[in-house]
């Protein structure tokens, strides 16, 4: 976006949840440049890490907090994206002008403010004596400079912590580090510490080993005064409100925190006025237009968060809504997860889930347990809905506690002293609630193995840095990047130990044990003509700019004059497309299609075509589907919805198609590229659009993805899906890339397709915003098409590919091989090529006058009878034989020959430049005979197959054997082309006579050895013997031709009664007797039909009654009755 129309947004507040915020905005917001960021921080520090402000003692450096360094804020300085202010106290809002006024005079404006202005230490101004020399607060780098100035000239006397909270342990812990303190002494008001994660048992066993640590621990006791000197006003004690006195020179108050409200207040903000903070909404909006708040000074339901997740996630919720909100259903802030995991002066403890379930009740049940009956039966009060299991190991000072359901299928929460090893585990145990798969017990019980460390049976999703929410694949993920080599640097770019730093052992063993997953090099020739894989072929045709197959085969064929065969050339054209995205029916290009692609359609048993137009992501308009059914009832089409979530209509003949296209393109309807190896669909569920339960807008992610893939050629066809919530209806996890909508945006799953090998999609990314989703998929589907296997889905090329899963996310997230950058340029230079190719062969007199049944008339014929099912019309089934009668002998039996004109030869015209020469279906009288010109020579055959009866040897692909070198003694296989150059093949036994058919094959290029191969089942046929090279049962009749100076095209043909007796259309075109499958007998469900009395469909009308079997159900039926009385009876089934 131009610098003049960004959104100028201003953060107030440089803590941990301030930067956070602008990370994540920042990386939200790369591509777009919608925002530029300003930020006001009232100290003169960079964002650092007040977690961990304990270390401070020990290397007394800034710099050593910071969470980013200063160079950071330089290197996104650049273009406005990032300017910060620090020693910068904000003093007004002025929501009505939109600006903010310094404590300098400084005036800052802003579109939308964002105040993360924290939180104060609370220090007990009602107590006597709380301004005196050595009263201190534990918050910020410049109160730990004070102490430590202090302490210094106070060495040898007492130092006193007030508060046996989280933050007191750690304000304990840094006078002792001190050691300026002879005695420290830590004052709680409660029976025990951290009173709000832990239970009594809990706390006293954090009191006895901190009391080993040499702090004493003073409970039930609270400060009623400060003793000071008369003079300097300095800390001479305490008085204690039992009377009780004490002598102390320094006392750090760690009571608890403020929010900091007071500049929301003076602006007219509503604040919470029972506990202070900024009231905010689920997405974290203020009162006032445009200003929001995050972090301990946002009030949530009455209710502000002293830890650090729970502010991330706000950081999250609010970054994800600026950014992403267009593209996806906005994110709301629900009820944080308040666990915990912390080493506090040495000691590890944690609190996880509901930690107080059993003394509070269950805040919540899992929905299972919930509907359970919790009534007493003797009409008491109910029994209680939690049990805790507790395990003490007083020699290790261990402690456990995990509170699960009743009857011990869920675990609610708990808390942990000693040994936190499992914290990870358990945590998504209480989130996902799951239900229990092994015994309660074993949760505390299971052994633990020498040297496990809790790693390595942890889930890639598994969350080990609650402060960050960093999950143990991010972790993996830093381990493989190319500058990420030390623990430290891992930190840097996942965040994870920056935070309260209790998960580092965890991070530390996960980054140590990952490795790299290379897997092995696999090699797969693309046929005999080339010695390269398909992969290899794509990049020799781009890196040297090749645009035809005669150039291909002279830079990498092993026959620089041949001209391919069916298993070469389609390869090559989808390289051409994927790279050029030419039209694939223009004339260097046609000769190279494969069946499909040849007429832009499926061609379907009795060779007519299918019409798919393009509804993306299932989502059409009235007005076109209106034009389809008139297109369908006009050209009399069998219509099916697919589970692609679009209208197929079957049945349409060629020489129908320019003008049913024609239609559909007036209509506002563009080809749905069905019949291509290429993005076919990407099915959605309604999502958020119309759903109740959806999460995110599916419909309109899917309508975007679609519309920006269709037309991309692929080694194989490509479909997608895009579900608005886990229920999954778009089933986007059986797709060759499958987004299910998430509240922080979509998880992208790939490598899954249904067929005839299923397999279930993979977790490629997590949580991805849906700014990020499409450059993921750009970067995975060029992957794909760049380093595919032909004719291979994403499914095997994912089980294929070296390393799989870990390696693409290497690549595709992690930019391992430095290619990003080439992929998402290369697939938009695709997507920018786009064009209609219907539209562009109706506009087109050449492509559209190839749309003829035959080339020398404009008579037609039919191939197959048709029946009536259902209401529609269909072709009648396969027959049931294949046609085995020696039609390649014919030419020895016919009773004369002569030549006949038939076509003139400029139809012709340019045959020799193009790949698979030039073809044509010819009638002659019944007969339909297929005629080639190619490489200078004329061919002539049967149109019909004899395989499944089809006409349609005409459009088949032209191949030319080769002999490549080959080891001494290795036969060449019959038809080369028929195999893969690596494949395995079974022989029959050897003989010790030489096989004649070697002798006679010719080089490559000869014309003496052409076949054709059929479009339907690839049955290959000699042009000029007539014999099937791959089934011994068929042959073909083949006819010489020739071109005459009359411009014509001459075939030596038998008379016409005889020539139409032998192949006439009518006698070999499919009829209903000659089915496998007799629908005039009831056909394939014969038998269960008349199981089910099924009649047709029911009740199709309003008012007429459903269609029955004979037996009439209209009277009443006498139910055979259990025994056992009662008031009713159950029906005996």
């Amino acid at each position: 976006m131009a610098a003049g129309k960004r959104v100028r947004l201003v953060v107030v507040g440089l803590g941990m949840v301030g930067i956070a915020f602008i990370e994540k905005v920042l990386k939200l917001d790369a591509r777009a440049r919608e925002y530029d960021i300003i930020v006001i921080g009232d100290e003169p520090h960079f964002a650092y890490n007040r977690v961990g402000l304990t270390s401070f003692f020990g290397h007394r450096k800034v710099e050593n907090l910071y969470l980013n360094p200063q160079e950071w804020y330089a290197k996104h300085a650049t273009e406005n994206q990032l300017n910060y202010h620090l020693n910068t106290l904000v003093t007004d809002i002025d929501s009505s002008n939109k600006t903010v006024t310094c404590a300098n005079g400084e005036v800052v404006a802003y579109d939308i403010l964002v105040l993360a202005t924290g939180s104060d230490a609370v220090l007990p101004t009602h107590t006597p004596g709380h301004d005196a020399s050595g009263v201190f607060v534990y918050r910020t780098i410049d109160d730990l400079q004070k102490l430590i100035e202090f302490g210094e000239v106070r060495k040898g006397t007492t130092g006193v912590v007030v508060g046996g909270g989280l933050l007191g342990l750690e304000a304990a812990a840094a006078m002792l580090d001190l050691k300026c303190f002879e005695r420290v002494k830590l004052i709680e008001r409660n029976r025990w510490v951290l009173s709000r994660q832990l239970d009594s048992e809990a706390g006293n066993l954090v009191v006895e080993k901190v009391t080993e640590l040499g702090i004493d621990v003073m409970l039930r006791k609270r400060v009623a005064s400060i003793q000071t000197d008369g003079e300097g006003g300095s800390v001479t004690g305490v008085v204690f409100e039992d009377g009780e006195q004490m002598d102390c020179s320094t006392i750090c108050f760690a009571i608890g925190v403020r929010p900091r409200d007071e500049l929301a207040r003076k602006a007219g903000l509503a604040c919470s006025e029972r506990s202070g903070g900024v009231l905010v909404n689920d997405d974290m909006s203020t009162s006032v237009p445009d200003i929001y708040a995050i972090g301990e000074c946002a009030s949530w339901e009455n209710q502000t968060f002293g830890l650090i997740a729970p502010g991330i996630e706000m950081a999250d919720v609010l970054s994800f809504n600026l950014t992403q909100a267009k593209l996806h259903q906005p994110r709301s802030f629900k009820r944080p997860d308040l666990s915990t995991k912390l080493k506090l002066l040495g000691v590890d403890v944690a609190s996880f889930g509901d930690f107080f379930a059993d003394r509070d009740g269950p805040s919540s049940l899992p929905a299972k347990a919930a509907r359970k009956k919790t009534s007493s039966p003797t009409g008491d009060k109910p029994p209680p809905q939690v049990q805790a299991l507790v395990y003490k190991d007083p020699f290790a000072q261990v402690y456990k506690k995990y509170l699960f359901t009743t009857d011990g299928k869920f675990l609610l929460g708990g808390m942990m002293i000693g040994d936190t090893s499992d914290y990870v585990k358990l945590v998504p145990m209480v989130k996902g609630q799951k239900e229990l798969s092994i015994p309660p017990s074993q949760l505390i019980l299971g052994a633990k193995k020498e040297g496990d460390d809790g790693g390595d049976d942890l889930d890639d999703d598994t969350q080990i840095c609650s402060c960050h929410n960093v999950s143990k694949g991010d972790v993996v993920k830093a381990a493989k990047e190319g500058t990420c080599k030390s623990v430290g640097e891992v930190k840097a770019c996942t965040k994870a130990g920056t935070g309260c730093g209790g998960c580092m052992p965890l991070v530390t063993s996960i980054f140590n044990k990952a490795m790299k997953d290379m897997g092995a090099e696999v090699r797969n020739y693309l046929c005999a003509h080339f010695n390269y894989s398909r992969a290899d072929l794509y990049n020799i045709i781009m890196v040297k700019q090749l645009k035809t197959l005669a150039e291909v085969m002279r830079e990498a064929g092993n026959d620089r004059e041949s001209d391919g065969c069916e298993a070469c050339k389609p390869a090559v054209a989808s390289i051409f497309a994927s790279l050029w995205n030419k039209h694939i029916m223009s004339r260097p290009l046609h000769g190279l299609q494969e069946t499909n692609d040849r007429y832009l359609g499926n061609i379907q048993r009795n060779g007519t075509y299918s019409v798919v137009p393009r509804v993306s992501a299932g989502e059409i308009l009235p007005e076109h589907l209106i034009v389809i059914g008139e297109v369908a009832k006009q050209y009399n089409l069998y219509t099916k919805i697919t589970g692609g979530q679009r209208i197929d209509m079957f049945g349409a003949k060629k020489q129908d198609l320019i003008d049913i296209w024609r239609r559909l393109g007036e209509g506002g309807m563009e080809s749905g590229h069905a019949y291509a190896k290429s993005l076919r669909t990407v099915k959605s569920c309604v999502g958020s659009t119309w759903c109740r339960y959806g999460v995110g807008d599916s419909v309109g992610m899917a309508v975007r993805v679609e519309e920006r893939y269709k037309s991309i050629r692929a080694p194989h066809k490509i479909k997608g899906g895009v579900s608005g919530c886990v229920r999954e209806c778009a089933e986007a996890q059986s797709k060759d890339f499958g987004l299910i909508a998430t509240e922080k945006g979509f998880n992208i799953f790939v490598g899954g397709n249904g067929g005839a090998s299923p397999k279930h999609a993979e977790l490629l990314a997590k949580d991805v915003p849906p700014s990020e989703v499409v450059p993921i998929l750009d970067r995975y589907l060029m992957f794909y098409i760049r380093t595919a296997d032909k004719l291979q889905r994403t499914a095997r090329w994912l089980e294929a590919l070296p390393g799989g899963l870990k390696y693409l996310k290497e690549v595709i997230l992690e930019d391992k091989l430095g290619i990003c950058a080439s992929l998402e340029a290369q697939m938009q230079e695709l997507v920018d090529s786009f064009f209609d190719e219907w539209a562009e062969a109706v506009k087109d007199p050449k492509i559209a006058s190839k749309f003829q049944q035959f080339a020398n008339t404009s008579e037609t014929l039919e191939t197959a009878e048709i029946e009536a099912e259902r209401g529609q019309s269909r072709p009648v089934f396969w027959p049931a034989e294949a046609a085995t009668d020696d039609f390649k002998g014919l030419k020895d039996r016919w009773s004369s020959t002569a030549w006949q004109p038939v076509i003139e030869a400029s139809y012709f015209a340019g045959a020799d430049d193009t790949p698979n020469g030039i073809s044509a279906n010819i009638k002659r009288g019944d007969t339909q005979l297929a005629l080639w010109r190619v490489r200078g020579r004329y061919y002539a055959t049967q149109q019909m197959c004899p395989h499944k009866r089809t006409f349609a040897l005409s459009e088949g692909l032209i191949g030319h054997d080769v002999l490549p070198p080959t080891p001494p003694g290795t036969p060449p296989p019959s038809s080369p082309s028929a195999m893969p150059a690596d494949a395995v093949t079974f022989t029959s036994p050897p003989t010790t006579t030489p096989t004649p058919t070697v002798e006679t094959k010719e080089p490559c290029g000869s014309p003496k050895t052409p076949w054709v191969s059929c479009p339907f089942h690839k049955r290959n046929f000699d042009l000029s013997s007539g014999s099937c090279t791959n089934d011994a049962a068929l042959s073909i009749a083949t006819f010489e031709a020739e071109e005459r100076a009359d411009g014509l095209v001459y075939l030596k043909l038998p008379p016409v009664e005889e020539l139409d007796a032998e192949l006439g259309t009518a006698r070999w075109k499919v009829k209903k007797g000659d089915a496998e499958v007799d629908s005039a007998r009831g056909g394939e469900f014969a038998e269960l039909d008349r199981k089910i009395g099924f009649k047709g469909r029911r009740a199709k009308k309003v008012g007429v009654r459903p269609i029955v079997a004979a037996d009439d159900m209209s009277a009443p039926r006498t139910m055979a009755s259990m025994g056992g009385g009662g008031c009713g009876a159950a029906p005996e089934w």
